[in-house]
């Protein structure tokens, strides 16, 4: 059902390289850009793209706005987790088992966007 979700940048570049080494675990890489949007994506469906604002105003993350990504594992879902802290992202919810069927972890990309890494199962 999903077709994308668009995440804000502030520094372009430095979101690309962050999501280049975040999303290679999950199978995500670079599928096409322009000038100001970069789509990743894993040939699976849904596509996560980041962009500086088309309105050329600052990019802010929305409150109660997350982006999920699915994890083919628990221990997928914790080296996911770890890079991402060693990228520069913010801890908010180190990885564990939230309900008996979903186990997640929580960050902030270094936009301030939050994302979620899970295993369903």
């Amino acid at each position: 059902m999903l077709g994308y979700a668009t995440i804000g940048s502030n520094d372009f570049e430095k979101s690309k390289a962050f999501y280049d080494v975040l999303l290679a675990d999950l199978g995500g890489k670079r599928i096409f850009a322009s000038d100001r949007i970069q789509f990743y994506g894993s040939g699976q469906g849904g596509m996560l793209a980041v962009c500086k604002p088309y309105d050329e105003k600052t990019a802010s993350p929305g409150n109660g706005a997350m982006i999920a990504l699915q994890a083919p594992s628990k221990e997928t879902v914790d080296k996911v987790y770890k890079i991402a802290l060693a990228q520069g992202a913010t801890d908010e919810g180190a990885p564990g088992q939230r309900l008996p069927t979903f186990y997640g972890a929580y960050f902030r990309d270094p936009d301030g966007n939050k994302v979620c890494v899970f295993k369903m199962g």
